[in-house]
């Protein structure tokens, strides 16, 4: 995607084909900062601290953190001792677990001294195959888009999404915004609703910078909004994002998720989850009972991060003095709650059987 007319995607390796660049998208939508990533500490920081965030990106991120640490120490113990570091950074989004077994499961045959460039070659790999994946993602879910807008006989088709699952949440195109971006060129009117997303207000933050940056029609709405819109027929679809989606059709996504599935299975608004089958855990069947949810620190509830009056970036503090916090980052949405699961491959049941008919080998 675009920034000012540069084509980015959210990591890359730089012209020597070492240097790993990315946004640091903490500063987002107020300053856009490029930084370097160099060692394993750096890549463990990045993604547990969310300069990095999103399943799909966290997973590719991991990736060149194992080939950053095979460059420096290709030792069998410096394979294994990276794994570990890496895969206690976020416990939710099981991309990054994939994406650490996959690099591991190729470079644990081979040579120490072949292993830095094998590692940096899959690096880039799993960046461009999840650039497809997504774009995959995209045209399927731009099927179920024209659908609505031919019903509606041309008139903007309203969707509103949950935090960001946009291009800066994956390498490029994003999972749930890639169907509006393939709508958008096609020329289909779409207007979007977007979630603040507390506590991190990922959704004010980052989606909206990214319609705002393509010229999406949009309007940034309070998390509790939801609710009343579909009440009131102005939400015409729902398509969110999810960091971890169960064999059985469970989807783990963003706090909120759940309450906007309820609000949307009351009002039988179509409620649609875009996932890269990466982001398919199936050795898990009850999401409810068996995803681990991560709890985060306490100030990004008591604090908010933005512009400041003059002009500078910072947090400011909400809550009292001695208040006492509690953050789960994510939360399960039942598959009974979720109309169809878009993927690359196309569009299924969130079921044991609509994921099989899709992905047969990984099937059980």
């Amino acid at each position: 995607m675009k920034v000012n007319g540069t084509p980015y995607r959210t990591i890359w390796l730089d012209d020597d084909g070492r240097t790993v660049k990315t946004i640091d998208q903490r500063w987002l939508p107020h300053e856009f900062r490029v930084v370097d990533l160099t060692s394993r500490e750096d890549v463990a920081i990045a993604i547990k601290d969310m300069w990095v965030r999103g399943a799909p990106l966290i997973g590719a991120t991991a990736a060149f953190g194992m080939a950053i640490q095979m460059e420096i120490d290709p030792s069998d113990a410096s394979l294994h001792e990276t794994w570990d570091i890496l895969h206690d950074t976020r416990p939710t989004a099981i991309n990054l677990k994939w994406a650490l077994d996959d690099m591991r499961a190729l470079l644990m045959p081979l040579a120490p001294a072949d292993r830095a460039e094998a590692a940096y070659k899959r690096a880039v790999e799993i960046c461009d195959e999840d650039v497809e994946i997504c774009r995959q993602i995209g045209l399927n879910g731009l099927k179920i888009i024209e659908e609505i807008a031919a019903q509606k006989g041309g008139k903007p088709v309203n969707i509103l999404t949950h935090c960001n699952a946009g291009w800066l949440a994956t390498v490029d195109w994003g999972t749930a915004t890639s169907p509006i971006y393939h709508a958008l060129e096609k020329g289909i009117e779409v207007h979007v609703w977007i979630d603040e997303t507390r506590p991190r207000n990922q959704g004010a933050h980052l989606t909206t910078w990214e319609m705002v940056s393509h010229g999406v029609p949009h309007k940034l709405i309070v998390d509790n909004a939801g609710g009343h819109l579909m009440q009131h027929g102005e939400v015409d679809l729902v398509i969110v994002g999810t960091d971890r989606t169960t064999a059985h059709g469970d989807v783990c996504n963003k706090i909120g998720t759940y309450l906007k599935a309820l609000a949307a299975h009351d009002n039988n608004v179509p409620f649609y989850v875009a996932l890269p089958s990466p982001t398919i855990d199936w050795t898990v069947k009850d999401g409810v009972k068996e995803i681990p949810i991560e709890e985060r620190d306490g100030e990004e509830i008591s604090h908010l991060w933005g512009k400041q009056e003059d002009g500078s970036i910072g947090q400011v503090q909400v809550s009292p003095d001695g208040a006492e916090h509690g953050n789960p980052a994510f939360d399960v949405t039942p598959s009974r709650l979720v109309t169809g699961l878009i993927t690359e491959r196309g569009v299924c049941d969130a079921s044991p059987e609509g994921l099989a008919a899709l992905f047969p080998e990984f099937a059980k």
